[in-house]
């Protein structure tokens, strides 16, 4: 089951929106841009992941 949770970028002139989806025992961090972060075990962690990847320094 997919359950998003949407954690909005600070800065409104970013284009990146992410959330987290479940699959089975792991959650995944994921951004429009097409980022995606590891499956974690934990929920927070894969929340951290995605506020880490929007306060990251664009590349």
């Amino acid at each position: 089951m997919t359950d998003p949770v949407r954690i909005p970028s600070q800065d409104p002139d970013r284009a990146h929106d992410t959330n987290t989806v479940e699959r089975g025992s792991f959650c995944i961090a994921r951004c429009v841009c097409g980022w995606s972060g590891p499956a974690r075990r934990s929920r927070d962690r894969a929340r951290t992941d995605a506020t880490e990847h929007l306060t990251a320094p664009e590349r």
